[in-house]
């Protein structure tokens, strides 16, 4: 029996005007495979590509200009239902240097250059060195998920240390999906803090915001807070995680999915920085009342969270 692909809507701007990375990513979604059912597909077709390579391109941190990558694109267009040739012509020109490496951290951080401009506008402070006088001992985020797999509410709970007297706030950056709309989000101060100013950066899709605390911290005291985010619009994610800047006790990330849309696997992962593979990548169970928990003890500097194959 011939197998037909499933027609996607194509907006004609995107096809025409758009990025590379963000036009796939629409189309993957619409589609509603995971990468390793992509990667399948395309194995069908005879053309053998890594996830890997795959999610590089889809996050838009790797460009296919490699001579064969055009053969795996074309066979992208068919898998996902697409014009021909309406992938292709977002590539632009091939670069002959380097082209299969991974990303440098500078040009990921480059690629979030809004968001970081935002943390130094509010800090006052060189991007990374906010909340220079805190220590994170301890973290629990609750993250709940709708029927359309998207995030409907993160949740925060902060165990902050003071390294010496007088910290009075903590500067929070929270990084959406590419392709959500963070112009909508609202911020809930819960406990132990109110919300200062807000800065949305609707094209990198990040935003910062400042968590006051009543009174300055003594050097050596310990403070607990929380702050829930609701969305207004967000994609379906590919992952949740927290960057960890300096060594953290525990972690704890809570994963409230829909019962009747689970993503097909989760992966308890930790990275050194995002452009690199996970040191741990092991899998994890739904409990009953579908939810995932990840704990981390004794993180240092790095990347942890949870990696999410929807099926």
């Amino acid at each position: 029996m011939q197998q037909q692909s499933m027609a996607v809507r194509w907006p004609t701007g995107t096809v025409r005007s758009g990025s590379f990375h963000r036009a796939l990513s629409e189309a993957v979604y619409r589609r509603g495979l995971s990468l390793s059912r992509l990667r399948a597909h395309l194995a069908a077709h005879g053309v053998s590509v890594a996830e890997s390579t795959l999610s590089y391109w889809q996050r838009g941190l790797r460009s296919p200009s490699a001579p064969r990558s055009l053969e795996v694109v074309r066979a992208l267009e068919a898998v996902l239902g697409l014009p021909a040739d309406s992938l292709v012509v977002l590539i632009g020109p091939h670069r002959s240097t380097d082209s299969e490496r991974r990303p440098s951290l500078a040009e990921l951080q480059q690629s979030w250059a809004e968001t970081c401009a935002l943390r130094e506008e509010l800090s006052g402070s060189p991007s990374g060195q906010e909340n220079a006088d805190l220590d994170v001992a301890t973290v629990v985020d609750e993250v709940t998920l709708g029927q359309d797999s998207r995030t409907v509410k993160i949740s925060s709970t902060m165990v902050v240390r003071a390294r010496r007297s007088g910290p009075d706030s903590f500067l929070v950056t929270h990084q959406d999906e590419e392709g959500s709309d963070v112009t909508g989000t609202a911020i809930v101060a819960v406990d132990g803090c109110r919300a200062g100013r807000v800065r949305r950066s609707p094209r990198s899709a990040g935003m910062v915001f400042e968590l006051l605390f009543d009174r300055g911290l003594a050097e050596g005291e310990t403070h607990t807070f929380g702050f829930t985010l609701h969305p207004a619009s967000s994609v379906r994610p590919q992952s949740f995680h927290r960057i960890v800047r300096s060594r953290m006790s525990a972690y704890l990330l809570r994963l409230h999915f829909d019962p009747g849309a689970l993503p097909a696997r989760c992966l308890r992962t930790i990275r050194p920085r995002e452009d690199l593979d996970p040191l741990v990548s092991e899998p994890l169970f739904c409990a009953p009342g579908s939810t995932v928990s990840a704990y981390f003890e004794e993180l240092g500097v790095g990347i942890a969270g949870v990696d999410l194959i929807w099926d």
